[in-house]
């Protein structure tokens, strides 16, 4: 009989470094919010990957940058707990950004505070750049850190994301698995649906709204009829940011409901009932049950 294993992996590197593609293409499955904003992704998002008899728990950490708000203190503190915790870190790059500042930042910071963990290296987005620039990138950040292993990876086209996933079961500490087979994510489904709402706001509305925007699952009833009915709340700071999210004649919110209830009632594989509400809470950034809500620590956000 094979033996079974199991462990967790966080993924770990500056915002839009392409983690939350990477975990969902691991996955198999959407559960962590995609967009072309950076620190999209706030709490530590895990997500299970089967490969053979080995389970691997992805811990999706937010984008590890300079921390100015509360908000963005609990984040990177949750970024850095998720890594510290892990089995195995994967620590992300962009291949056409290379060495920046926040890489710099990442690799002084990397040794004292992964512990004990096997720390890999995953150059992403390398259909960007030729490969005599791959090389020299390789080799420049080898000799910052010792890398266990090195993956050369398109989170979103799929290249080299099997390897990196053969390789990270063998990593996998023997034991039971920690999940059902058939789990994919350990985040509840009223955060998932949040999550959900939230990347349909995030994408429909720019500048700096989305990151002083949160949404809630207020409460989530299942159907007789096999339907669900969600009712989810959108806190805002301002009366202003509410007209925005409302949009004109509620043309915005509309249409962020609707993206959001089909993308929802295909994940689920049943029909939803979305409604949604604007409210105005002008310190929800300074409110500990925001923090609860989206799995961070409220603590952590303290100077």
């Amino acid at each position: 009989m094979t033996e079974t294993r199991a462990g967790f992996v966080a993924l770990i590197g500056e915002p839009n470094a392409g983690k939350s593609t990477l975990l969902n293409r691991m996955v198999g499955a959407k559960v962590s919010i995609v967009t072309h904003k950076v620190q999209t992704t706030r709490a530590r998002i895990r997500g299970v990957a089967m490969e053979g008899a080995a389970q691997i728990v992805f811990v999706d950490t937010p984008g590890l940058f300079k921390p100015r708000r509360r908000l963005d203190r609990a984040m990177v503190a949750a970024a850095w707990t998720g890594a510290g915790d892990a089995d195995v870190v994967v620590l992300m790059v962009e291949a056409h950004r290379g060495i920046t500042k926040g890489v710099e930042a990442i690799l002084g910071s990397l040794g004292e505070r992964v512990g004990g963990a096997v720390v890999a290296l995953a150059i992403n987005k390398i259909d960007r750049v030729k490969s005599e620039a791959l090389l020299s990138l390789t080799k420049e950040l080898n000799e910052r850190f010792e890398f266990a292993e090195t993956f050369m990876i398109s989170a979103e086209k799929g290249h080299g994301v099997d390897t990196l996933r053969t390789w990270l079961a063998g990593q996998m500490p023997e034991g039971p698995w920690l999940y059902p087979e058939d789990q994919i994510a350990d985040l509840p489904m009223r955060m998932i649906a949040a999550e959900m709402t939230r990347e349909k706001l995030t994408l429909r509305l720019h500048q700096e709204l989305p990151y002083q925007l949160t949404v809630e699952t207020e409460s989530w009833e299942e159907r007789k009829d096999g339907s669900a009915r969600v009712e989810q709340i959108i806190y805002v700071m301002r009366d202003g940011h509410k007209g925005i999210v409302l949009g004109h004649k509620g043309e915005t919110i509309k249409a962020v409901s609707k993206a959001a209830r089909e993308e929802l009632a295909e994940f689920l594989g049943r029909k939803v009932h979305l409604f949604l509400e604007v409210k105005v809470r002008p310190n929800w950034l300074e409110e500990k049950e925001r923090y609860s809500e989206m799995g961070l620590d409220f603590k952590d956000g303290n100077a």
